[in-house]
């Protein structure tokens, strides 16, 4: 959490535009339990009566489109806005990275590979920009829609409702189980990238010594290893991330299917209505997306993260010491020699 806290701070300085983008979020997500809402009216009365309800077939086509209309327009406001934050936040990361790195001292540069600063400054400040922005939309935009169709949930079946969070806790524990892997992955990963960019750039700048020797069969495992390498991370983060997917709805088709057949054993008893019921399952399988998105965001957060360990490494590096106090004479250019 500090680590992340620190990662915002970046983006302090445009909290206009954030805030701007968090509202079209919100707003956006608040529109989620709205069409779940037009189910059980359109059913109890729309259809029962054969268009003579209260309901008008203008009005309700009209409140849907109306509906996703507004939906689109905020999102729309909301991604532009994410996006030209994460833009810039990674232009002042990559401008406080260099500034740092111009002013590192000598040492720093021989115990450091070449390849391994160009990555960091290259590729990790992508991934933290990513951490920032994708994950705080997601965060932001669907804890709100779970949190108001978790309401309207609640006001249709409060019953219901506590049976569908049952499963609540064993996500949340498969989440974390899977964090701590994700994120040493990604560190590791970042280091194997490292290696990729080190071993090209070597091989780039003495391509004529390449030449000489004839190590070209030598440069090329050299570089096949260092990608079979970065692989082999990747795939092992793939492992959880797909995991996380099936899991997840694995345990949400369970409460959904003991949701169902108490909810149609209180229909036959007359405890509650076609629309009731219609309505309880929309909200119910709308709800299934934003868990989904929510349990996904678990992965770039960790590469997110593992990418601000070494973006915030090299932006906290001392930098070379400048206090001396001892001015130089005016060089005069003449060529020194000694006389036997």
């Amino acid at each position: 959490m500090k680590l992340y806290l620190r990662l915002l701070s970046y983006v302090r300085p445009h909290a206009r535009v954030l805030g701007l983008a968090v509202l079209g979020m919100v707003l956006a997500a608040a529109t989620e339990p709205l069409f779940p809402a037009l189910i059980k009216p359109l059913l109890d009365s729309g259809f029962s009566t054969r268009g003579s309800g209260t309901l008008s077939p203008a009005l309700l086509a009209a409140a849907i489109v109306g509906i996703f209309v507004l939906r689109g327009l905020l999102t729309f406001v909301s991604s532009w806005c994410m996006q030209w934050v994460g833009h810039r936040l990674v232009l002042d990361l990559r401008n406080a990275m260099f500034s740092k790195l111009v002013r590192f001292p000598a040492r720093y540069f021989d115990d450091q590979s070449s390849g391994v600063l160009l990555s960091r400054v290259a590729y990790d400040v992508s991934g933290v920009a990513a951490s920032a922005t994708t994950v705080l939309t997601v965060a932001v935009k669907d804890t709100v829609a779970v949190i108001g169709l978790l309401g309207y949930l609640f006001y249709l079946s409060w019953q219901l409702t506590l049976i569908a969070l049952a499963v609540g806790p064993l996500i949340a524990l498969f989440v974390k189980l899977l964090s701590k892997r994700l994120r040493r992955m990604a560190r590791e990963a970042q280091h194997a990238m490292g290696g990729i960019v080190h071993v090209l750039e070597e091989s780039i700048q003495a391509h004529k010594v390449v030449k000489i020797f004839g190590g070209q069969d030598y440069e090329a495992g050299r570089f096949a290893r260092a990608t079979q390498l970065l692989r082999g991370y990747h795939m092992r983060q793939a492992v959880p991330e797909a995991l996380t997917t099936p899991v997840t709805h694995t345990l949400a088709a369970v409460a959904l299917a003991v949701i169902v057949y108490i909810a149609m054993r209180a229909s036959l008893e007359d405890r509650a209505t076609v629309g009731e019921f219609a309505s309880f399952v929309t909200a119910m399988l709308l709800l299934l997306a934003p868990i989904k998105r929510l349990t996904e965001i678990n992965a770039p957060l960790q590469r997110g993260l593992a990418a601000a360990e070494s973006v915030f490494g090299m932006v906290d590096t001392p930098v070379e010491d400048e206090s001396g106090t001892v001015v130089l004479a005016r060089a005069r250019g003449a060529k020194w020699c000694t006389k036997k």
